[in-house]
């Protein structure tokens, strides 16, 4: 009987001495941790900052200020003159659904009509994109605190993502009017009804009955969206684009 006590207790003295030396493995690891890991210093959502962080104000006026900076520089690249037909990234090209007008019009010895076809096209997005500086800019000017962290702390195109979800429908509706007028004064429309009627008397073929406006429009706005993220990507991953200290100070925190 007292043997088989001994063995018990002996048991849990082991227990007890294995115990202890857990705490202390796990104490230094503790301690190990805190000395490598950084400190974190960004701002949270609710307002609370850590040594030299930023505060809610500034986070955002550096941002609206970045946001600003590329989306005039993008629209302002858009507007002119080839902004969309040079631009490989944007250039809007002959419409898809109707891509076999274009192909059985060249076979035909019809290619420089429909090469300044796609020109007028573009012509049309050029002259659009002019109009599309302010309806970005009001945008910026309604961002909430929750909108400027989730931007500062999302993906390197989280700030387009935003323009996207709240410009898209405003930019749609101002930009048909002005893109149908802007394809009729340099000649699209025009071309592209000459085109497409040619093609439709052709026998045998299927008519074609793209609707011009809608696609120039939606081509027009997926091009913008795309020079804003570039020059978004620019200002989060090149230091040399943070034009200013506070620019430096919101997006050179790493």
């Amino acid at each position: 009987m007292n043997y088989r006590r001994l063995l018990v207790l002996h048991a849990l003295l082991l227990g007890l001495q294995l115990s202890a030396s857990a705490q202390i493995k796990l104490s230094k690891l503790g301690d190990i941790l805190k000395t490598t890991l950084p400190k974190t210093t960004t701002t949270s959502p609710s307002g609370s900052t850590g040594t030299g962080s930023l505060t809610q104000q500034e986070a955002a006026q550096g941002l609206r200020e970045a946001l600003s900076q590329g989306i005039s520089k993008g629209t302002d690249q858009a507007s002119k003159q080839d902004g969309f037909y040079l631009n490989r990234l944007i250039r809007i090209p002959f419409p898809a659904d109707a891509q076999r007008v274009a192909n059985t019009l060249r076979s035909i010895g019809l290619g420089s009509q429909v090469d300044r076809f796609e020109l007028t096209l573009n012509r049309g997005a050029e002259d659009a994109a002019k109009s599309a500086k302010p309806i970005f800019l009001a945008a910026i000017k309604s961002l909430t605190f929750k909108d400027v962290w989730g931007i500062l702390t999302g993906e390197k195109d989280a700030a387009t993502n935003y323009l996207k979800r709240t410009t898209t429908e405003q930019l749609t509706t101002a930009f048909r009017p002005i893109i149908q007028q802007s394809l009729d004064k340099v000649g699209a429309t025009k071309y592209y009804t000459d085109l497409t009627t040619r093609y439709n008397r052709i026998p045998l073929v299927t008519p074609v009955q793209t609707d011009l406006n809608q696609y120039a429009t939606g081509k027009a706005i997926d091009g913008l969206f795309t020079l804003v993220a570039q020059e978004e990507a620019n200002i989060r991953e090149n230091p040399v684009a943070r034009t200013t200290d506070l620019l430096k100070r919101v997006f050179g925190r790493k």
